[in-house]
């Protein structure tokens, strides 16, 4: 469902509109500078720094042959504070764990500027303190985001709105007080409780 909405691949049937255009449609820099996509598990390039690594969220902006563009690394630097990994971007991506190897791809998708990003399990490998620490940082941007996200907690701490899908349908919709149903927990997800 994300890569359909991120544009990457065709819908079935109907289509994928943002601000009146077809999403798949468009050519992939005009759709990169709308749309930051982070896949759940991607991982950067062992041969880059961080900051390298994090740099290629600017490439949709760079005019063409550009290496570099004015003000890049203040936006480099700005998303590696966002994760947590300020002050480390010389450092090699192969000395990273599991989860700065994550924070990194999410650092990418920030320094692309976006206004709508896209983010297949972004807590995924992170411990419990970076996953509200990633959320906070989430909640203050200025863009639009849709996560894929199986953590209902995180969901009714984070989200205005939340789609239920099940067995590639979306069975529910609308804010999680409302959609988190007893009888939808059970049904959905196995879960036998109350939301309180």
């Amino acid at each position: 469902l994300l890569r359909v909405l991120a544009g990457l691949d065709a819908p079935v049937s109907g289509a994928v509109t943002v601000d009146g255009m077809h999403v798949h449609r468009m050519r992939s820099r005009q759709r990169a500078r709308l749309i930051a996509v982070q896949g759940q598990e991607e991982a950067p390039s062992a041969e880059l720094t961080l900051a390298e690594a994090v740099a290629l969220g600017r490439t949709p902006h760079r005019t063409p042959w550009a290496l570099e563009e004015e003000g890049e690394k203040d936006i480099v630097d700005q998303a590696l504070q966002a994760v947590g990994l300020a002050g480390r971007g010389d450092q090699s991506c192969t000395r990273l764990s599991g989860g700065e190897r994550h924070r990194v791809v999410l650092a990418r998708a920030l320094a692309q500027r976006a206004p709508l990003l896209m983010l297949d399990e972004p807590t995924n490998h992170l411990d419990a303190a970076w996953r509200l620490r990633l959320m906070d940082a989430l909640g203050g941007l200025r863009s639009t985001v849709v996560a894929a996200i199986h953590d209902l907690d995180l969901v009714l701490r984070y989200f205005d709105s939340v789609a239920v899908v099940d067995d590639g349908r979306i069975v529910a919709y609308g804010p999680p007080l409302h959609v988190f149903t007893a009888d939808l927990l059970d049904e959905v997800f196995g879960v036998h409780g109350d939301i309180v």
